[in-house]
């Protein structure tokens, strides 16, 4: 009688090192030619003489103790962060925070609801998000403007012509992106019209506004804006660069969306038309979600280039991030720390221009619809 032989299907042994994982990449990436290996060594040689003086520097010698000018020059070799801390309230939040330390709860409570507001969006499970992002867009800054300028609520009043610094800055870009946005998609639809009038008007906005330079803008914004408007009505300067920013970003912001409408199939106009959709709805419902889809990425660089502009409010007298942080390094208690004040504002521009970067490739994925194999 023949025997029985069982055969046991042992476990799959892993890929070899060279075939999948980071040597692979490695391989193909750093390694892949003569030309990728020497090129690859030169940067790494490059990052062996720049990484250890900069890590000793920002780091390893720095100084983070102490209150004032002498820590820092018993130990110069290393960055003075002391400074920073110092300072800290007077380059985020402006003169007037920085002159009375105990009111900085009021833009930190404005930051934290945001904050919170912000993480309810981008939670995936979270409910109402309809209503909580009209809220945050257009809700928000009317809280926040009334709990840091303090009139309202009957708390000390914190003049805007004081505020400055990191506070400053995200006040402007933000309402410059809220409201430059909706007037730009306008523009663009204008831009595309078949009435001679509106695309005749809406072209000669973009162009004349996207061939000023910002600094002009914002010279016409502070000067003669308020002749436009009768005596009695005051129109201070952060008002004024938030109009003139407005302004010239939505021409900006319309050429974007132009674009995204541009690179509709004709055959989705047609589709909406045989639907016996008006103008609107097929604008609203069927051509602009799949134009703005399209557009992303020229908005969100339209967004940060708005964000980083922002430093040339200084030209009408404002002090933002980076000219808070020049004038804090300047004052006769902290003169010679400039390169700190300069590191310590790119920083912050770095991780708020990162920030929305990486949001925007998160929104492209999610809504990619494309049929991949």
């Amino acid at each position: 009688m023949a025997e029985t032989v069982l055969f046991e299907k042992k476990p799959d042994r892993p890929p070899p090192l060279l075939a999948s994982g980071p040597l692979l990449w490695a391989r193909e990436h750093l390694f892949g030619s003569v030309t990728n290996t020497i090129i690859t060594l030169l940067c790494l040689l490059a990052l062996y003489q720049l990484i250890p003086p900069v890590l000793h520097w920002a780091l390893l010698d720095a100084n983070f103790a102490g209150t004032n000018k002498a820590v820092c020059q018993a130990n110069p070799d290393g960055a003075c962060w002391t400074f920073i801390k110092v300072r800290f309230n007077q380059i985020m939040f402006g003169l007037y925070f920085g002159s009375h330390p105990d009111e900085v709860w009021r833009p930190v409570l404005a930051f934290a609801i945001l904050g919170g507001l912000l993480f309810w969006l981008l939670w995936p499970t979270t409910p109402h998000k309809p209503k909580v992002g009209l809220f945050t867009l257009f809700g928000f800054p009317v809280l926040a403007y009334a709990i840091i300028q303090g009139e309202w609520l009957g708390l000390d009043v914190a003049p805007t012509n004081e505020w400055g610094g990191f506070l400053l800055t995200f006040a402007l870009a933000s309402v410059g992106i809220v409201a430059s946005l909706p007037l730009g998609i306008l523009l663009a639809l204008g831009r595309r019209s078949d009435l001679p009038v509106i695309r005749a008007l809406s072209t000669v906005y973009i162009e004349f506004w996207r061939g000023t330079p910002l600094i002009t803008i914002l010279f016409m914004a502070s000067v003669m804006l308020p002749l436009f408007f009768p005596s009695e009505v005051d129109f201070n300067k952060v008002l004024r660069a938030m109009i003139g920013i407005t302004l010239f970003e939505s021409a900006y912001a319309a050429e974007a969306v132009r674009g995204g409408l541009q690179a509709i199939p004709r055959g989705q106009y047609e589709a909406a038309d045989s639907l016996g959709l008006g103008y609107w709805k097929k604008m609203v419902l069927i051509v602009l979600p799949q134009a703005l889809k399209i557009s992303i990425p020229g908005i969100v660089n339209t967004f940060i280039s708005l964000f980083k502009d922002t430093s040339l409010v200084a030209i009408i007298g404002l002090l933002d991030l980076m000219n808070m942080a020049q004038t804090a390094s300047r004052s006769i208690e902290w003169k010679g720390y400039d390169f700190e004040a300069y590191v310590f504002a790119a920083l912050i521009f770095w991780i708020c221009t990162y920030s929305m970067s990486r949001y925007s490739q998160r929104v492209e994925r999610r809504l990619d619809t494309s049929h991949r194999n």
